[in-house]
């Protein structure tokens, strides 16, 4: 059935308007979805460039913190050398190590002469020893010497010829002890040395035959008359 004219009015009205509002609307929508993914695109990149700064923050403490650990390393390895490979100058009050030092002095009997704590220079003899002589340098106060006991001695030995020293326990840097007058030393020892005062410092001038003999050279000891200074310690 054909449509009135009046409700064919309102029909194209009606058709009209809603063409209009769906033509109106289409502009906007499409507008406001690019707006909204250029919207989000923004957010997107700043969030990347936020991660990436904060990747990149991070790398650079963790390149800071492994610098600082290898200075530490370095510096406390350089700290612990010793201070002659580091270049230092060792204290002028330590000796060095091949440094000679001082033999320490003896022990002296109470009441002895303090020059017994200083080695003798010893010279040459003059003429021809014939015959043991016993020449007193210091006397001693001290109890004689009597054969059987072991005497503590500090002596110098030479040729008696030329002065050259070939023996002192000086040098050693400690006294001698041995047994007296019961052969246990040369021959002028033995008898040069009892009745000798503790305390004392003799002269002992030894021919030949009564030093050590004439096979001296062969034996390996010194040959021909010989001169000792002798300080006697002790006796027991």
């Amino acid at each position: 059935m054909p449509a009135t004219p009046s409700q064919q009015g309102v029909d194209d009205v009606s058709e009209r308007t809603q063409q209009n509002r769906s033509e109106g609307q289409s502009p906007a929508t499409k507008a406001g979805r690019r707006l909204a993914a250029q919207l989000a695109a923004q957010k997107a990149a700043e969030a990347k460039r936020r991660r990436n700064a904060w990747i990149g923050g991070a790398a650079g403490v963790a390149v800071m913190a492994l610098l600082i650990t290898v200075f530490v390393i370095v510096d406390k390895n350089r700290d612990d050398k010793p201070a002659t490979q580091a270049g230092a100058t060792p204290s002028a009050s330590a000796p060095a190590p091949d440094a000679p030092t001082a033999p320490p002095a003896p022990q002296l009997p109470e009441g002895a002469d303090p020059a017994l704590g200083s080695k003798p220079a010893v010279k040459a003899g003059t003429g021809e020893l014939k015959k043991l002589t016993v020449t007193p340098v210091i006397k001693g106060t001290g109890p004689a010497v009597k054969k059987g006991q072991t005497i503590t001695t500090n002596y110098v030995g030479v040729f008696y010829k030329d002065g050259k020293e070939f023996d002192s326990s000086w040098n050693a840097g400690q006294p001698a002890s041995f047994p007296i007058g019961v052969g246990q030393v040369i021959p002028g020892w033995d008898q040069g040395l009892v009745g000798v005062t503790v305390g004392s410092r003799v002269q002992l001038d030894i021919p030949g035959e009564l030093a050590y003999g004439k096979d001296a050279a062969a034996s390996g000891y010194p040959e021909g008359p010989l001169r000792f200074v002798v300080d006697v310690l002790a006796a027991q």
